[in-house]
């Protein structure tokens, strides 16, 4: 299992309102990313940061790879 660090990409505040971005799990930015990937989420996890927290969007992968950087 390869550890290290863990890549989150940020989305601007009005292109998560767009996509709704609420409706999906989420934690305080503040949290610990490893933790919540080793925990819950998996390693293969996509998280986005749109503005105080961090969104799992694993289940729509367009956003993290169409819409966040």
């Amino acid at each position: 299992m390869k550890r290290g660090k863990y890549r989150v990409k940020t989305l601007a505040v009005k292109d998560g309102e767009r996509v709704n971005i609420d409706q999906f799990p989420n934690f305080d930015r503040s949290g610990n990313i490893t933790g919540m990937k080793n925990l819950y989420y998996g390693l293969d996890a996509l998280l986005v940061r749109c503005g105080k927290y961090i969104y799992n969007v694993t289940s729509e992968p367009s956003i993290y790879h169409d819409l966040a950087h």
